[in-house]
């Protein structure tokens, strides 16, 4: 069974800091390119952050670039996948999703084939 399960959302003051987490079993994630998403309300889900099938490529919004850091860890049958956001601002707030991507190279919703429930964070100003 596939799971993409995200945690570590929540609330935090303008300036602070999350690291999100996920953990990914079901399939040979390694194999996978791995991206977070986020959705705020009202708005389509856009793109923040992916690493590569390799793990060698790191790709960022514009948006996020230079405070947030997407990293993975591989184990035996889960890939944790973890998005360290850094002095975060009111305009991050969105449900936060992780997703894996089979053939790579993209940061288009659309390539995505797995989808977690999504972990909300929200920044006060």
């Amino acid at each position: 069974q596939v799971q993409l399960v995200e945690s570590g959302g929540g609330l935090v003051q303008a300036g602070g800091s999350l690291r999100l987490s996920c953990a990914a079993s079901g399939r040979t994630f390694s194999n996978y390119a791995m991206g977070w998403f986020r959705q705020a309300p009202g708005k389509e889900r856009e793109f923040v952050a992916r690493i590569s099938r390799s793990g060698g490529s790191l790709y960022y919004a514009d948006s996020v670039k230079g405070r947030f850091t997407i990293s993975r860890n591989i184990a035996k049958s889960t890939v944790m996948l973890y998005l360290q956001m850094n002095n975060l601002k009111p305009e991050d707030a969105a449900v936060y999703y992780c997703a894996a991507d089979r053939l790579d190279g993209s940061s288009a919703v659309t390539a995505y084939e797995y989808w977690g429930q999504g972990t909300q964070v929200t920044v006060s100003s």
